[in-house]
């Protein structure tokens, strides 16, 4: 195979953290020697999120085994997924804004037809359903499981108890028409045809507002690995918990 030098646009800052965690886990677990240092390690993960490379190509860069650079990059997943934000520690760092925005989106996956509650009948593909925390301004705030695509947002957030939570935190959320009927402390726009002038002015409102989520959206796509996943779906969750410890890795 054909190797060729590329780059990450990622910062130093991003393989900083990664490194100095892969270092910590080695101390903890008693490594004393592998064919790559952590940093390297560090670096074959972020090549595999950020740019979705597969085992085969980051094997024959690296100068490793496919299984190698499978074991290395499912360890530097799994360090990272170990420090995303619980529930509660989401909630308090939302207490600071003024508001929150909730939406979901589909990440696609590789899958057939028969795998039935994995496919979207809104998106018409097969995929993972995520739901989105973001703060007025569109930053990232937290991500939820991933669950089935077939799986409604509303009763995706149901499911995590986001809308409870908010409801809890005293936590005003804008959100789509899909989380219609979700109470608490949720706004939706109105539905219907025959809307009244005032209820239009609002909707219109609503979407201005709503919209700036759309910005997480394009965060969590930037790893490109999220674009289209091939791996177990057992492993999703803990790749998205990944790509947000990362989001908010300090300096």
């Amino acid at each position: 195979m054909l190797v060729y030098p590329s780059s990450i646009d990622l910062s130093s800052r991003t393989l900083r953290y990664l490194t100095g965690r892969l270092a910590v886990r080695r101390g903890e677990i008693g490594t004393r020697w592998r064919r790559l240092t952590a940093g390297r390690q560090a670096l074959l993960a972020l090549a595999h999120l950020r740019c979705g490379d597969t085992y085969a190509q980051l094997a024959a860069g690296f100068g490793i085994g496919i299984a190698t650079a499978y074991r290395y990059i499912r360890e530097a997943v799994d360090v990272l997924a170990a420090l995303a934000p619980t529930l509660a520690e989401a909630m308090d760092n939302a207490r600071t804004k003024a508001f929150v925005i909730l939406d979901g989106t589909l990440l696609p996956i590789d899958r057939i037809a028969a795998d039935t509650p994995y496919y979207s009948g809104k998106h018409k593909r097969h995929g993972m359903n995520v739901q989105v925390l973001t703060d007025p301004f569109g930053r990232l705030l937290w991500a939820l499981s991933a669950l089935p695509g077939s799986t409604h947002d509303l009763t995706a957030a149901r499911t995590h108890g986001i809308v409870e939570a908010l409801t809890e935190a005293h936590l005003k959320c804008w959100a789509d028409k899909a989380y219609q009927g979700a109470g608490g402390s949720i706004r939706v726009p109105f539905r219907g045809r025959r809307l009244k002038r005032w209820q239009r002015r609002h909707n219109s409102t609503h979407a201005k507002i709503r919209c700036l989520g759309e910005q997480a959206m394009a965060t969590l796509k930037g790893w490109r690995l999220l674009r289209k996943l091939r791996c177990s779906t057992h492993r999703i969750t803990a790749i998205v918990q990944a790509v947000l410890v990362l989001h908010h890795a300090p300096a």
